[in-house]
């Protein structure tokens, strides 16, 4: 199964009901080379040997047809899984000498990571306790679109857009990649000496664990995006104390957290 029921809050307009939602699993898989931590990367749990497989032989580690000898170490409740592969030293291909490859770091979004351990984020809640007000969301979300020009050129680019307390926009950039976008707004920010003054992260996608996490190391209390959210990423928002929105129509939204 690759989801889970959460109690959510929908609101449309004046009205506001609680429901139990359908969400996506997203759980760390952790890939261990002859017993050493080769990466981490963030999957919907099943299919997990299949999805070794096929990234061991894109990152160019394991080309041989031969059956390839995956065998699980440890499965949590939490679908938190570690499994090993034994390859020979004659089998090896070229991409195991670089450790960390480009595809398993844009398709999880944890670069550095090796084992499940090095996914821990330390610090206080946050403890938001501020009051959303859904007309103002509808405004910081077509400010942010008036400064998407890479998409309106393309269709193909994110945005991420930081607001203060008083919904003015502090920044707003675009990127291909979810997190790039993210991480280049804290950063504009960090440049300006302004990320204090974050109250609000607006994001064009999902939310996933890992972009949470970057919200919670910047102390933005609230995040809200265009679409849904994973099952970490709710359950990291309820632990650090961060608002959490998803699926963002107009005066229509679903709050999680």
């Amino acid at each position: 199964m690759g989801f889970e029921k959460y109690n959510a809050i929908k609101v449309s307009e004046d009205n506001q009901s609680e429901f139990i939602d359908t969400i996506v699993l997203e759980a760390p898989l952790q890939i261990n080379i002859n017993n050493e931590a080769y990466t981490v990367v963030m999957r919907t749990p099943g299919n997990d040997k299949e999805l070794i497989r096929g990234l061991l032989y894109a990152e160019d580690i394991y080309k041989s047809t031969s059956q390839l000898n995956i065998e699980l170490r440890e499965d949590t409740e939490n679908y938190f899984s570690i499994y090993n592969v034994l390859i020979s030293d004659d089998d090896l291909g070229k991409g195991y000498m670089n450790k960390r490859s480009l595809l398993s770091i844009s398709s999880c979004g944890i670069c550095g990571k090796k084992s499940l351990k090095d996914i821990k984020v330390n610090g206080n809640s946050l403890k938001t306790t501020s009051k959303i007000d859904v007309s103002k969301i509808k405004g910081m979300f077509e400010i942010m679109k008036e400064n998407q020009i890479v998409f309106k050129e393309t269709g193909a680019s994110h945005a991420a857009a930081i607001f203060d307390s008083k919904h003015k926009l502090l920044s707003t950039k675009e990127d291909i990649g979810r997190h790039n976008a993210v991480d280049k707004t804290i950063g504009s920010l960090l440049n300006l000496n302004q990320l204090k003054e974050s109250k609000y992260l607006l994001v064009s996608g999902r939310v996933s664990y890992e972009i949470v996490t970057k919200a919670f190391i910047a102390k933005i209390p609230t995040i809200i995006a265009v679409s849904g959210c994973s099952s970490l990423a709710i359950d990291f928002a309820k632990e650090f104390g961060i608002s959490l929105v998803g699926f963002t129509r107009g005066l229509k939204l679903t709050i999680y957290s």
